[in-house]
C-alpha cells in the first residue's frame, strides 16, 4: 500500500513523476485517391499511409501537494520523429481534405447566402480547393495559410486562432491541463482518482450532467486491488470520461494482468445506448461528435477504420478494413497495484464534409464522415523498470505470502508440541 501512494518516499513515485516507459505514437493517414471524382459526388477511395512513428516523452511539472490528500500537476509531452520505425518520412506529400476550408464551409452552412458567396469569391482568389496536397509534417505540425485571416475577416470568431494550422500543433511541448488527483495517503482506495481538472469538477461540453462528469483517474494508474469489472479515466483529448470493461486475465512478462477494452457502447449514439444521448447531436453509432470542444468544427472521433461502428460508415468510403487485432484499444493492468504494464490506446479523427450551397468549392460532395487519420499511443514496462517492478511488487509479496503460511505452520507445530509436553 505504501508503494503505490503518490508519496515521494514510495517506489512508484518516480515512475509516476517521470514516466520511464518508452511510449510511441504511431500515426496513419488516409490519402484520398480520387479527389476530383469526390467533388462530382463519387464515393471517396482511401489509401492508408504510414505509420509515422514518434517517440513520446512524458514528465510532470508544477507538482503541488495539498492538505486535503490531493496533488496537482501539469503533464507535458514531447514527440520526436523516428525514421527507422516509420514507413515514410515527414516530407512525403498526401492528398487530404482542405480541413480548414471544408470545416469552415460546414460551420457556415446556415449563414446568409451573401456571406457564403463573399467567402467563396475569396477562396477562389486564394486558389483554395476542397482537397489539398501537403506534407505529413505540415498537416501534423502546422502550415501558414492565408485562409485563416480571410475567415477571421468575414466571420470573426469562427476560428479563434491565428498563425499556423496543424492537427497536432498543440500536442507537442504542451500539457493536458491541470489535474488534481488523490494521493491515497489517507484513503488508498482513492489514489490517482481525479478531484478536478483545470479547477473543474465537471466539464460543460455536453448536454447531460452524466456526460459532463469527470470520472476515474488521469489514465496513468488506478487504485490497487482492482476487481475484474471496469476502469474509468478522463481524457482531455476526447473531452470526456471513458469507461473500459474487463475482457480477460493474463500475464505480461510474468506479471499477472487484467485486460480492459472499450465496450461497443463507448461511441454508440443515443438511440443505441441512451446514456450517450448527452453527447449528441449524434449520427450513426460508432462515432462521437466532438465539435463542442473543438471550436465547433465538424470533427468526430471513433475507433480506427470505424471498428465497432455502424457498417454504413465503412460502406460510405472505400479502403477501410476494421479489425479487432489492429484497431481495438486495450490496457493490461497489474490488478494488485493498479499500474499499467502494457497498453495501446487508439483513436481516429474524422471530418464531416458535404456540399454547401453558395460555396462553389464544395462541388457536389455527398455528405460523408471522412477519416483523416488514426493514431495509437503504445507503451509497455520493460528493462530495469520491469525487473524492479517484478522484484518489489510481485516477487517479494509472493515470498511474504508463502512465508506467512510457513510461519502459520510452524506456529501450529509449536502449539502441538507445547500441548504434548503438558
Amino acid at each position: 500500500l505504501q508503494n503505490v501512494r503518490i508519496d515521494p518516499s514510495s517506489i512508484s513515485f518516480s515512475m509516476w513523476k517521470d514516466i520511464p516507459v518508452p511510449f510511441y505514437m504511431s500515426v496513419h493517414f488516409f490519402e484520398v485517391l480520387n479527389p476530383k471524382e469526390v467533388l462530382q459526388g463519387a464515393k471517396p477511395v482511401l489509401n492508408q499511409r504510414g505509420p509515422y512513428v514518434y517517440r513520446e516523452f512524458r514528465y510532470k511539472t508544477n507538482i503541488t501537494f495539498h492538505d486535503n490528500d490531493t496533488v496537482s500537476f501539469l503533464e507535458y509531452r514531447k514527440l520526436f520523429f523516428q525514421p527507422d520505425l516509420s514507413n515514410g518520412s515527414e516530407d512525403e506529400y498526401i492528398v487530404v481534405p482542405n480541413i480548414l476550408m471544408m470545416g469552415a464551409a460546414v460551420m457556415m452552412e446556415n449563414l446568409p447566402n451573401f456571406v457564403k458567396l463573399l467567402l467563396s469569391g475569396a477562396l477562389a482568389g486564394l486558389k483554395q480547393e476542397a482537397f489539398m496536397n501537403r506534407t505529413v509534417g505540415e498537416i501534423m505540425w502546422g502550415y501558414e495559410d492565408p485562409l485563416i485571416d480571410t475567415i477571421n475577416m468575414f466571420v470573426p470568431g469562427l476560428i479563434p486562432f491565428k498563425g499556423k494550422f496543424g492537427l497536432f500543433i498543440e500536442l507537442n511541448n504542451s500539457n493536458s491541463g491541470l489535474f488534481t488527483v488523490n494521493t491515497g495517503m489517507k484513503n488508498i482506495s482513492r489514489v490517482h482518482m481525479v478531484d478536478s481538472w483545470n479547477g473543474l469538477k465537471k466539464v460543460n461540453y455536453w448536454r447531460s450532467s452524466e456526460c459532463n462528469m469527470i470520472n476515474g483517474t488521469a489514465g496513468e494508474m488506478w487504485p490497487p486491488f482492482m476487481s475484474p469489472t471496469s476502469l474509468e479515466f478522463y481524457s482531455p483529448d476526447a473531452c470526456r470520461s471513458m469507461t473500459l470493461v474487463y475482457e480477460r486475465s493474463g500475464k505480461f512478462e510474468g506479471v499477472p494482468t487484467y485486460r480492459f477494452v472499450a465496450p461497443k457502447t463507448l461511441f454508440a449514439n443515443g438511440t443505441d445506448y441512451p446514456p450517450n444521448e448527452g453527447f449528441c447531436p449524434c449520427m450513426q453509432s460508432g462515432i462521437q461528435n466532438v465539435s463542442t470542444c473543438r471550436l465547433n468544427a465538424p470533427i468526430f472521433i471513433s475507433h480506427p477504420h470505424f471498428y465497432n461502428a455502424d457498417p454504413a460508415l465503412v460502406n460510405a468510403v472505400e479502403g477501410l478494413h476494421p479489425s479487432k487485432d489492429q484497431h481495438a484499444l486495450f490496457l493490461d493492468v497489474h490488478p494488485m497495484t493498479g499500474i499499467p504494464m502494457n497498453c495501446s490506446i487508439k483513436l481516429q479523427l474524422n471530418l464531416y464534409i458535404k456540399q454547401v450551397s453558395g460555396i462553389i468549392q464544395t462541388g457536389k460532395i455527398k455528405p460523408v464522415v471522412l477519416p483523416l487519420l488514426w493514431f495509437a499511443e503504445s507503451g509497455s514496462i520493460e528493462g530495469s523498470v520491469l525487473k524492479q517492478f517484478y522484484t518489489n511488487l510481485v516477487l517479494i509479496p509472493s515470498l511474504l505470502d508463502y512465508l506467512q503460511y510457513i510461519f502459520l505452520g510452524l506456529s501450529v507445530l509449536l502449539i502441538m508440541s507445547a500441548a504434548v509436553l503438558m
